[in-house]
């Protein structure tokens, strides 16, 4: 029998200040890049919404290389992850005060050292949204809401009136599923709800393997450009209200957006292949 290859697995929740909160996500740091297969199947097997392989970056641009993957699919994005994987590699570099990262579709991402000892900023692409009639997946969806706008990379903003009617919403996702990998966010003004935020969301992407995911850092990529428009200033706090649920600075920085938040580490160990 061949010997098994071990590889480094750190397990963090990410947007979260507690263990059990926020988004979990697997972060592997790996020498060189395994087979797109490999990586997929791994991802299947972690069965967290996201797992973040990291390959150290050659073109001097940055210093990780960084992909995600859903239990069945690669994402173009996935700021829970990002967050995750800075949490991670400046925790084993205390000197570090922030790490670039290289992607496919994303560009440059930065995660770096907040204000507080044990939060992060990151930076992210703007995601801006125009307003888009989808009666299909507004009716599965549900609730009566004021209007839907779109992205072209997949994220569609759902507006509400209030963060009840949003933390109400129980969608068909079967049917949403049949509309391919697109990230559904719900979202309304935090007022009266107790998050005490000023926005709240919930974001369904069951195209992608995901009924509804906890805490959604690059569906803020897209609230952060419309609310700020109709909050009248460049930043808020937000709040995604899925079971786990988790916080979320969002300010605009020019074509980026600055997203803040606290990482738990749950699980340190190895992936025996």
């Amino acid at each position: 029998m061949s010997a098994l290859r071990s590889l480094p697995i750190t397990r963090v929740d990410a947007f979260a200040d507690r263990p059990f909160a926020g988004n979990p996500a697997a972060v592997m740091p790996l020498e060189e890049w395994m087979s797109d297969a490999m990586l997929q199947a791994i991802a299947a097997e972690n069965n967290l919404s996201e797992t973040a392989f990291l390959v150290p970056d050659e073109s001097g641009e940055a210093d990780y290389e960084l992909r995600w993957f859903t239990p069945t699919v690669e994402v173009a994005l996935c700021g829970h992850a990002t967050l995750a994987s800075g949490h991670v590699l400046l925790s084993h570099a205390a000197w570090r005060n922030e790490m670039r990262f290289r992607t496919r579709k994303a560009g440059i991402l930065q995660v770096m050292r907040g204000g507080e000892d044990d939060e992060y900023r990151m930076l992210l692409p703007a995601y801006r949204v125009t307003a888009k009639a989808m009666p299909d997946a507004l009716r599965v969806i549900g609730g009566e809401p004021v209007e839907s706008l779109w992205n072209d990379g997949g994220y569609a903003v759902i507006a509400y009136h209030s963060a009840e009617e949003v933390r109400a919403l129980s969608p068909d996702f079967a049917a949403l599923k049949a509309g391919g990998d697109v990230a559904y966010i719900a979202t309304a003004p935090g007022a009266g709800d107790p998050s005490g935020a000023d926005v709240v969301s919930r974001v369904f992407v069951p195209g992608a393997g995901i009924d509804e995911d906890p805490v959604t850092g690059s569906a803020h990529c897209a609230l952060t450009p419309y609310w700020t428009t109709r909050l009248g200033r460049d930043h808020f706090a937000a709040y995604q209200a899925s079971a786990r649920g988790g916080y979320v600075g969002c300010k605009l920085v020019g074509d980026q957006v600055e997203l803040t938040g606290r990482c738990v580490t749950t699980l340190v160990g190895e992936f025996l292949l």
